[in-house]
């Protein structure tokens, strides 16, 4: 009898294009993935899906579902369509269809629990994607001058100096984790955190009580890829010791590697973040036995253009999801 070669159990932790990306780049390898996603967006098409149609936000939720989507045929056609964003349309002009597809879905099916999984069924997803959390939430950020902003999209795009250091980030109320996203961190081969915004993409996950205790309860090996960029109003003039110093701060010593990228970022985005105050995150890790630091071509050479009803701001370049995919791997070779 043929015995089935088992597949390696990874789980990324994360939201927005950061995930979308490392997700794209794992689905070829024919392993077990799953995405744990946050879920307390409040910027953009999301803050109108909670406020207008009372649901937790779906953009992260869609941008995974897609990445891990079949990109042939038919679902092709449709994985196009749940990222087509609407330019025309009082009312509508800025929304995806995707997010609109999935409040349409949860009214038919009941709950937003059964539209994700129906969701994932018709784009017929490699994977699974589970939300974090189904607690109504928000985030709240507390700057070194005794700041306080209560929303995702106040941090994202700060109304105060974005040169001010957080402090502190919390949940408020605090989440209750999603039992299905402790079960597959606990089983995991490979936990991926980031890349991604720090403070609004990947600490909204961790912060959760029960997320912390499975992270440093999984036998899984766990890797941080660090950002490309700093980001104006989260990580002004971060290095990447400041980044990992910050992610100990909430979930302990349980990261045993950092993914580093090497490549030059562009001269012409460069002058662009540099309008926004945004610059390459500086190495400044020595090789210890605390971390094993792997350092390696990973940014795309794709400059990213947004749609024009698109209100919140963009990475221009991101990590080339093929380069990520490949690093990653090699990470669960024995």
């Amino acid at each position: 009898m043929i015995q089935k070669e088992r597949k390696n159990r990874i789980v990324c932790i994360g939201g927005g294009t950061g995930t979308f990306v490392t997700l794209k780049g794992l689905k070829c390898f024919n392993q077990h993935l799953s995405a744990i996603v946050s879920m307390s967006d409040s910027g953009g098409s999301n803050k109108r899906i909670r406020d207008e149609f009372g649901l937790l936000p779906t953009s992260d939720l869609r941008q995974c579902i897609v990445a891990l989507s079949d990109e042939n045929g038919g679902v092709g056609i449709l994985r196009k369509l749940f990222m087509y964003r609407f330019e025309k349309g009082q009312g509508i002009s800025g929304m995806t269809f995707g997010n609109l597809f999935m409040a349409a879905l949860t009214d038919i099916v009941g709950s937003q629990k059964d539209a994700i999984e129906q969701t994932s069924k018709i784009l017929r997803i490699k994977g699974s994607v589970i939300p974090v959390s189904f607690t109504d939430t928000n985030l709240v950020a507390t700057y070194e001058d005794g700041t306080v902003e209560h929303e995702e999209h106040y941090i994202d795009e700060p109304r105060h100096d974005g040169k001010l250091k957080i402090t502190d980030i919390s949940l408020s109320p605090m989440a209750k984790a999603n039992p299905k996203a402790i079960d597959e961190i606990l089983k995991a081969d490979l936990v991926i955190l980031g890349p991604g915004d720090l403070f609004t993409s990947i600490l909204p996950n961790l912060i959760i009580p029960e997320i912390r205790n499975a992270l440093n309860k999984t036998k899984g090996k766990m890797v941080y890829v660090l950002n490309l960029m700093t980001k104006y109003g989260q990580t002004y003039n971060f290095t990447a010791h400041d980044h990992l110093r910050v992610m100990e701060k909430y979930i302990g010593q349980c990261i045993n590697t950092v993914l580093i990228n090497t490549s030059p970022i562009p001269k012409y985005a460069l002058e662009v973040y540099a309008k926004y105050h945004e610059y390459p995150i500086v190495d400044d890790l020595r090789d210890q036995q605390k971390y094993r630091i792997i350092r390696t071509d990973l940014v795309s050479s794709h400059v990213i253009k947004k749609s024009n009803t698109d209100t919140l701001v963009r990475s221009l370049i991101r990590h080339d999801s093929d380069k990520l995919g490949i690093a990653l791997m090699k990470l669960l070779e024995k």
